[in-house]
């Protein structure tokens, strides 16, 4: 039989317990003893989509962003092999379907529940290829496996744990209450042999003294037989690394206000999409960033207006003109105030957009915001490509593309930025809106500080990517100190 290698599975007992987060510091701290390490998750759910290599080839193809961090904590490239299976919600009901690397189609989620079983044998073969050259493998799933009425050809949870015999450790997360009855009715509720390919859980998020829960643990061991690797204290590092899904923005919405700091306005599209983007701005000490909830007006007081990428251009505007954001915009500009539209973003700051093959819906065209003299014709095929590309004083730049159509118009003769030696993006002619298509661009430190001066804010010397490096470096010190890690690499050895 051939020799497998090893490998440990994390699971949550809900979503956003976390389970991101601790794959990325764990693949960090075995990184650091010196193994090859490799981040996988069988299939994932969100718009926050990254850039990754495809194998064998000179293409790139989409996965999850959260895949992207764990394969940067492991200082390795990112592949399609880490996230075979990528669900970009595009609807209430229905999500786009993206098989290693590239849109494969779109499904409602009862069509997807039976459609999902056929894409195991291509989650198995991603998990075997990626495992070839590796010392170790940490898997992750996607919601929890106590969400049985999905247990049918699940390959996200306990369906793959099963399949490729990869034992599994459970996370809670203390901060949201009900610890106790979440991994206890998680273990009630299991499958037989699905219960057993659980070695254990981490209690994570803990606040205060880790020793008033002793006796917790050992009612949830008396409950289950289940041993528990360790409680993690909350990690404030985590909060300096890009957040895999919207699920994080509900926390997003209060404002910081923090002294002398000028205010960028994010407005929450229904569909957004990589809203990462803005996390290098958020993070400057001088920076209120804010993301502004449906229903509630975009603030007065912001220095900039910033529209996120979108996975349905069209459905946001209507939302946007819905929620009466275009008048706050238009009296935003008329105050002076800036404006940038990335992606999606992008698209609705020109005069119209287009769907001429109906990609988005039945609409075949909406009306802009009008605030940039270019039009967008949305195309069936899909840019995916890492960017290196220059300012338009020559400085590098870094980032990445993901999007449907093509963008021209008068206001491209003033680009963003050259790719690849051409114009990419475009610029009103007082210079105060401008739009491109290239994700993570605020990340690159030089062109965000220019961002920033021309609001009026002082620049800094700080380094956004050097900050989430320090981030993974303080996540994954924290894990060390909280958990019994050479267990966990023990079991992951034996399976």
């Amino acid at each position: 039989m051939t020799k497998r290698t090893p490998a440990i599975m994390l699971q949550g007992t809900g979503s956003d317990v976390g389970k991101s987060v601790l794959v990325a510091g764990l693949c960090r701290l075995f990184t650091r003893r010196g193994l090859t390490v490799r981040p996988f998750k069988p299939q994932n759910m969100s718009n926050n989509a990254a850039v990754a290599r495809i194998p064998g080839t000179a293409e790139f193809g989409e996965i999850g962003r959260a895949q992207w961090v764990q394969a940067l904590a492991c200082g390795t490239p990112a592949t399609v092999l880490m996230n075979p299976v990528l669900l970009k919600p595009q609807s209430e009901t229905g999500s786009q379907i993206v098989l290693n690397g590239k849109m494969a189609g779109a499904a409602k989620g009862r069509d997807y529940q039976a459609l999902k079983g056929r894409f195991l044998g291509a989650v198995l073969s991603s998990f075997e290829t990626l495992g070839r050259d590796a010392d170790l493998v940490i898997v992750e799933g996607a919601g929890s496996p106590a969400e049985i009425n999905l247990r049918a050809n699940d390959i996200a949870n306990m369906g793959f744990a099963v399949a490729a015999k990869v034992p599994v450790v459970l996370v809670g997360d203390i901060d949201r209450g009900g610890v106790i009855a979440s991994l206890v009715g998680t273990h009630a509720i299991l499958d037989p042999r699905d219960r057993a390919t659980i070695a254990g859980y981490l209690i994570n998020k803990f606040r205060g003294d880790v020793i008033l829960f002793d006796d917790g643990l050992r009612a949830i061991e008396g409950f289950t037989g289940w041993r528990c690797f360790g409680v993690i204290p909350h990690i404030d590092a985590a909060n300096r690394l890009p957040a895999e899904d919207s699920v994080a923005l509900e926390r997003r919405g209060r404002r910081n206000v923090k002294t002398g700091a000028i205010t960028i306005a994010v407005p929450r599209l229904g569909r957004i999409a990589n809203f990462d983007d803005c996390d290098p701005l958020a993070h400057e000490a001088g920076v209120d960033l804010v993301f502004v909830a449906p229903g509630d007006p975009l603030p007065a007081d912001a220095d900039l207006v910033l529209i996120p990428g979108s996975k349905s251009t069209i459905a946001d505007l209507d939302a946007f003109r819905a929620n009466g954001w275009d008048v706050d915009l238009a009296a935003h500009v008329a105050r002076g105030g800036h404006v940038v539209g990335l992606c999606g973003g992008y698209q609705m700051l020109g005069q119209r957009v287009f769907d001429p093959h109906g990609i988005e819906g039945d609409r075949r065209d909406c009306e802009g915001l009008k605030l940039l003299d270019v039009e967008t014709v949305l195309a069936k095929d899909k840019t995916v490509r890492e960017n290196l590309a220059t300012d338009l004083s020559g400085g590098p730049l870094e980032g990445y593309e993901i999007h449907l159509g093509a963008t021209r118009g008068r206001d491209c003769e003033r680009p963003v930025c050259l790719v690849g030696g051409v114009p990419e993006g475009a610029t009103s002619a007082d210079g105060r809106v401008f739009g491109t298509y290239l994700h993570g661009i605020f990340a690159n430190d030089g062109f965000r500080r220019d961002l920033l001066a021309r609001l009026g804010l002082a620049p800094t010397g700080q380094s956004y990517r050097e900050g989430v490096a320090a981030a993974l470096d303080e996540l994954a010190d924290h894990i060390e100190r909280s958990i019994d890690c050479d267990s966990l690499l023990d079991i992951a050895r034996r399976r």
